[in-house]
């Protein structure tokens, strides 16, 4: 294509797809206050704690705000960050609800470990060590051995 007609096509794209907006916006500020971070971890809040009513608790739709801003943003500070808000928020959201559910612990368990071997492989120990340490400190009074695992996961990945 001539230079040109690939920037009307890619304009073209801008104004009618929205994942392509999020895109160019997400390379514009790829720092916290980045509107697609912002609204990524938004869908995950307002799945468990909507600002009116009661959270549906679909983790489907929290972790699918995750994989989206992972296609976004390569920054893996922000990818983490996403990451441990996923599990901080169900933690928060059992401490507010009750038990759940094996299904919701599992895969809180499954963020959890896949959060720490990120946070490890890309060598950001220090600037996630205490909100990790601070999840597995809001689960002692949770069932279903959700504890153990998290207490058992955050050992082998970040007291080494």
């Amino acid at each position: 294509m001539e230079k040109e007609d690939l920037i009307k096509d890619i304009l073209g794209l801008y104004k009618k797809n929205q994942f392509v907006k999020d895109y160019y916006t997400s390379q514009e500020a790829d720092n916290s206050d980045s509107p697609i971070f912002l609204k990524q971890r938004g869908i995950i809040e307002k799945e468990f704690f909507p600002a009116r009513g009661d959270g549906k608790a679909r983790l489907s739709v929290a972790k699918k705000a995750i994989s989206e801003f992972q296609k976004l943003s390569s920054n893996k500070v922000l990818i983490a960050d996403l990451m441990i808000f996923y599990v901080e928020t169900g933690v928060k959201y059992t401490n507010e609800y009750g038990d759940i559910n094996e299904k919701f612990y599992f895969s809180m368990e499954t963020m959890y470990e896949k959060a720490l071997k990120f946070i490890v492989t890309n060598k950001l120990s220090n600037n996630f060590q205490d909100r990790c340490l601070e999840i597995v400190a809001d689960t002692v009074n949770i069932g279903w051995g959700f504890h153990d695992q998290l207490s058992d996961l955050y050992e082998s990945y970040m007291a080494s």
